[in-house]
């Protein structure tokens, strides 16, 4: 019935075991950020990142904007994204606006969208 509360002077809980599901992450339409960006797990942008965005996943909203360069095994545009691009899969949607320097090993794009730039797949 009662149980003894947690000591406040204890130190916080740690993260998850390596093991774990990875986290998601996601920036608002509300949210401009200037700088680095690093996940291990997933990164969804609706709102404005003007710097280099390192994540496993990555989905760039419609409304979303990302300016620098990228690094993630998946990488899925519908809004806006410039600048240079490492991904193992890459996908534009009809919506999406890509202005960049491209680096793949699996591409889709959907009708409709808006390419500038260059596509290449790694060497092997």
């Amino acid at each position: 019935m009662f149980s003894k509360s947690a000591d406040p002077t204890a130190a916080p809980a740690s993260r998850p075991a390596s093991g774990a599901p990875a986290s998601r992450s996601v920036l608002g339409s509300d949210l401009r950020i200037t700088g680095e960006i690093t996940s291990a797990g997933t990164v969804e942008v609706y709102g404005e990142v003007d710097g280099n965005l390192s994540a496993d996943v990555l989905t760039v909203g419609q409304d979303g904007r990302i300016s620098g360069s990228v690094s993630a095994q998946t990488v899925e545009v519908k809004g806006r994204l410039d600048g240079k691009v490492q991904s193992g899969s890459f996908t534009m949607r009809a919506t999406s606006q890509v202005t960049a320097e491209v680096v793949y090993s699996t591409l889709v794009i959907e009708s409709g969208a808006q390419i500038e730039g260059r596509f290449a797949r790694p060497k092997v």
